[in-house]
């Protein structure tokens, strides 16, 4: 026998019939054990009591008699004993939905009761959700919940769970005093002994206004020990960016108020130094501050004040996440003070234009995102920003003036020069479709007007755009002619810029040139759609076609194209004179003048 053959194969026993009871059996005993531990715990009888009846007030469609009786029955299991089972996950949805579907009464009764656990339930991964809930529909409670998180502020905006009920309450529940009671842990252990928590009224006024209002009147001394403090608790949390709490509004308001305070200090050379070091704590998480107003100002004033070393360092920062800044009404002023007060523009364009430009075709068609593209050639124009945006953006035009050598003038032609070819490019690529948004079409309306370079690409995509049949044949697509916003855009352009209600006349625009826009609308539109946008349908383009016979009599040097437009309305009057455009008499009247 061979010795290096395998052995054997050992024979396998024969296999037993499975018994089909036994699984069932299986499932009993188990079923059995855990009803046993179930009844084991405390308050089983309650919870399984309180179950039966939340199964019936959480149901979507009763009518609400009837979940109001199943929410009054739930009150009554729970009622008592709400301290000792919230902290249970699934107690802590049935209390929630008391809240929740409950009245003010059985609200503020259970407020009450939680009362002395409220930073306990803070912390848990169930029960915040009910925090946040109570915080939210108990007003009358609020300030004494808060006040069970003095002392323990910072520790719960470093927590995991706890964290967000303190950024909900500041951000979207709390008053202006209640928010003190949260920022008052920044300024450290020495304030929180002269608390206003519990004075008059005249000290609750005084609490409201935050860190001024706790150092007015105090020795510069103590002025440096609290924003010692400040500063301490401001880097415990930029050092410990992981857990998030440095994107909570209420950690931006504390590190706005001390960037505030140091303007205080009598001596320049330390209101510096405590500057730069708080900007080198939180100079890489700067990104996640710029979507709240607080935020918004704390990077403007770091950008204004900054070196040309520290404006490097912010726009490297922010580079990442310019479109999304460009979406967010707080974001992209951050975005428009870089652009008012960094002297290297070649930094500046490859850094935020060109990150600006590239996403038009996403920008143009929300209000946000148009300001943005508006801001690279018409900053700060009445036109598209509110008195209250332009006040704001002009916060930091003081310390402009001593921190960046440029003039206003020389930057912004530069920051417009670098945004232009790529807007024009995509003017031609895009424009056919934008214009016929209203949106859109004010965008276009700007390029047009105000970019620099070469726009005969651009003039020919949008001329390109309405030389099509009018009427349109599809009735679902109209033709541009007849969109209010998109003929407009064309009456704009031809009259060289925009009408100007204060001087009431037209402001022309160096940087454009109507008259070559006018001759090149005769060639590329032609007869055919000239006269019938004046005559067939609703002959919306009469006002258009107007706009361009004076454009060509303003204009020199354009006598061929006034000939042929007279040439073409030469046999139309009578047609002119009997169509329903809203605008035929004031075009006889142009045709009449050509």
């Amino acid at each position: 026998m061979d010795e290096d053959a395998p052995p054997d194969p050992t024979p396998e026993a024969p296999t037993q019939p499975k018994d089909p009871n036994a699984a069932r059996e299986s499932h009993k005993v188990q079923k059995a054990l855990q009803e046993q531990r179930r009844a084991a715990k405390p308050h089983s009888s309650l919870l399984a009591d309180a179950k039966r009846v939340w199964s019936l007030a959480r149901a979507k469609t009763i009518p609400t008699a009837e979940r109001q009786k199943h929410i009054q029955d739930l009150m009554n299991v729970i009622r008592g004993k709400v301290k000792d089972i919230v902290f249970k996950h699934d107690a802590s949805r049935i209390v929630q939905t008391v809240v929740k579907y409950g009245g003010q009464k059985e609200r503020d009764e259970i407020a009450s009761e939680l009362k002395g656990k409220y930073k306990e339930l803070a912390q848990n991964k169930y029960s915040k959700f009910l925090v946040t809930k109570l915080i939210r529909l108990c007003p009358t409670h609020r300030p004494d919940m808060l006040l069970e998180f003095q002392s323990h502020v910072l520790r719960l905006l470093l927590h995991r769970e706890a964290s967000s009920v303190l950024a909900d309450t500041f951000e979207l529940y709390a008053n202006a005093y209640e928010r003190t009671l949260l920022l008052r842990d920044f300024y450290g252990k020495e304030t929180a002994l002269f608390s206003f928590t519990s004075g008059s009224a005249e000290d609750k006024e005084k609490a409201k206004k935050g860190l001024s209002g706790v150092l007015a009147g105090v020795d510069n001394e103590r002025r440096k020990r609290v924003l010692g403090a400040l500063k301490t608790n401001l880097v415990t949390i930029f050092n410990n960016s992981d857990k998030g709490a440095v994107t909570h509004a209420i950690v931006h308001r504390a590190l706005w108020e001390y960037m505030v305070a140091l303007n205080d200090l009598p001596e320049e050379a330390e209101r510096e130094k405590l500057r730069r070091e708080v900007f080198e704590t939180c100079q890489d998480v700067l990104a996640e501050m710029v979507h709240t107003k607080d935020g918004s100002r704390v990077v403007r004033e770091f950008i204004a004040q900054g070196s040309a070393k520290d404006r490097k360092q912010i726009l490297k920062v922010l580079k990442p996440h310019v479109e999304r800044m460009c979406l967010d009404d707080e974001a992209q002023l951050v975005l428009f003070t870089a652009l008012d007060v960094i002297d290297d523009t070649k930094l500046v364009s490859k850094s935020l234009v060109a990150e600006m430009t590239g996403p038009a075709e996403k920008l143009y068609v929300s209000p946000q995102g148009r300001r943005s593209l508006f801001y690279l050639l018409v900053p700060r124009t009445r036109r598209h920003f509110t008195p209250a945006q332009i006040a704001s953006l002009a916060e930091t035009d003081e310390i402009r003036s001593k921190t960046s050598k440029k003039s206003v003038e020389v930057r912004e032609d530069e920051v417009r020069k670098a945004a232009s070819e790529a807007l024009l490019s995509w003017v031609e690529e895009n424009g056919a479709s934008a214009i016929r948004e209203p949106g859109g079409s004010l965008v276009v309306t700007e390029i047009m007007l105000f970019a620099d370079g070469d726009k005969t690409a651009a003039s020919r995509a949008l001329l390109q755009a309405i030389s099509s049949t009018y009427p349109s044949e599809d009735v679902s697509t109209p033709h541009p002619i007849d969109l209010p916003h998109t003929s407009r855009l064309y009456k704009t352009l031809l009259q060289g810029g925009h009408f100007s209600h204060a001087s009431k006349s037209v402001e022309p625009v160096p940087g454009w040139d109507a008259g070559v826009f006018a001759a090149e609308f005769v060639q590329l539109v032609g007869e055919d759609v000239g006269v019938g946008m004046c005559v067939c349908g609703d002959g919306n383009g009469a006002f258009v076609v107007a706009e361009l016979c004076e454009a060509l009599m303003r204009e020199t040097g354009r006598e061929d194209a006034r000939k042929q437009v007279k040439k073409w309305f030469a046999k139309k009057g009578k047609e002119v004179e009997a169509s329903s455009a809203k605008g035929k008499k004031l075009l006889s009247e142009k045709i009449a003048a050509l």
